[in-house]
């Protein structure tokens, strides 16, 4: 079986509001790519990666002026995908929904969040995920209420042969520093930034601990917008939102690019994602998107890929593929092949 995450970017821009793809010579989201262009790109990229189960991160919009299942499920059929049916959970107000488009054929897959729910006081224990977090987040005696502006999408998903599964698909908080003025702003919001996804990467770090203890298969996936050794201020908290979610010891999940990024700090890493950097237009590549396993769904011995086009080889000598890779998104896809 084939598991995917991919970070779409601007999926929303492509669909109309009766959810129907806007197939055209009008501008996407992506910096200078036509919706034309970027949609026959994604087409391409979604048939060759052929996922029994793709988690969407920046899936289109769900709200009363649009359904983000049916784009989705348009989207599907447009390219004759089996991954042709759409799951959501809780819609957010950032047009980026977190969705699972699945074969209903191989799999079976419902939203089913864990947690109690809160009023505005919140909960210290792992509260479901449209709810608040309460934690003190700079050692102030007073705690702080912690919200997912994107809370992630819990999945139990069970394949044709039996095998049950948790999913979460998550994409956490950027740390970028919105509304800065001057270099005293960028810190100051970098380091609020920075507290707050933590927090909410505790929150989650709980919910795996939850089902661990359970006995849980258990994939978390999705973009963290954070990785070991991505910024300055990771030094400041002393370590990254990825580590804390891995966990330590016989509990810990398992990325192989993360624990590459973890343990070599010098030299070269994985990297799934490509952004252009003002302004020179230089581009940055970090390691973002990550599908992390329970120890029970690692012993299985399952191949992780990211479908990079200039670090993967069949990518890369796909010229086609390659291209389009580059004009879908800014996140490039990370499958997991794995016997369930």
């Amino acid at each position: 079986m084939r598991i995917a995450t991919y970070n779409v970017e601007w999926f929303a821009h492509l669909f109309d509001a009766d959810s129907n793809l806007m197939d055209d010579d009008g501008w996407s989201g992506r910096r200078d790519v036509k919706r034309r262009d970027q949609i026959a790109a994604l087409g391409q990229v979604f048939q060759a990666i052929d996922a029994d189960a793709i988690m969407v991160i920046e899936a289109p919009d769900d709200h009363a002026r649009r359904d983000g299942r049916a784009a989705l499920e348009n989207f599907a059929a447009r390219f004759g995908l089996r991954a042709r049916q759409a799951l959501l959970g809780y819609a957010n107000e950032t047009q980026q929904e977190i969705a699972l488009l699945f074969d209903p054929d191989v799999v079976s897959a419902r939203h089913d969040p864990i947690g109690e729910q809160t009023g505005k006081k919140g909960s210290r224990d792992a509260p479901r995920f449209d709810g608040v977090f309460r934690l003190d987040l700079d050692v102030d005696a007073t705690e702080d209420l912690i919200r997912w502006s994107k809370p992630p999408l819990e999945v139990a998903l069970e394949t044709k042969s039996g095998t049950s599964l948790r999913l979460i698909g998550v994409h956490a908080k950027s740390k970028a520093p919105h509304g800065a003025r001057n270099a005293a702003d960028v810190m100051r919001i970098s380091i609020a930034n920075r507290r707050k996804q933590l927090a909410q990467c505790i929150w989650l770090r709980q919910r795996v601990d939850h089902h661990l203890n359970a006995g849980d298969a258990l994939m978390v996936m999705g973009d963290f917008n954070d990785g070991p050794g991505l910024d300055e201020y990771e030094q400041l908290f002393g370590r990254s939102s990825i580590e804390i979610v891995l966990g330590e010891g016989e509990t810990a999940l398992f990325d192989p690019h993360a624990k590459a990024a973890l343990t070599q700090r010098i030299g070269a890493t994985p990297t799934t994602a490509r952004f252009s950097i003002p302004p020179e237009g230089r581009f940055l590549h970090a390691l973002l998107d990550y599908i992390m396993l329970s120890p029970d769904l690692r012993a299985k011995q399952p191949k992780w890929q990211i479908w990079h086009p200039f670090e993967d080889p069949c990518c890369y000598r796909d010229i086609q593929l390659r291209d389009a890779l580059l004009i879908a998104s800014d996140h490039f896809p990370v499958t997991l092949d794995i016997d369930i």
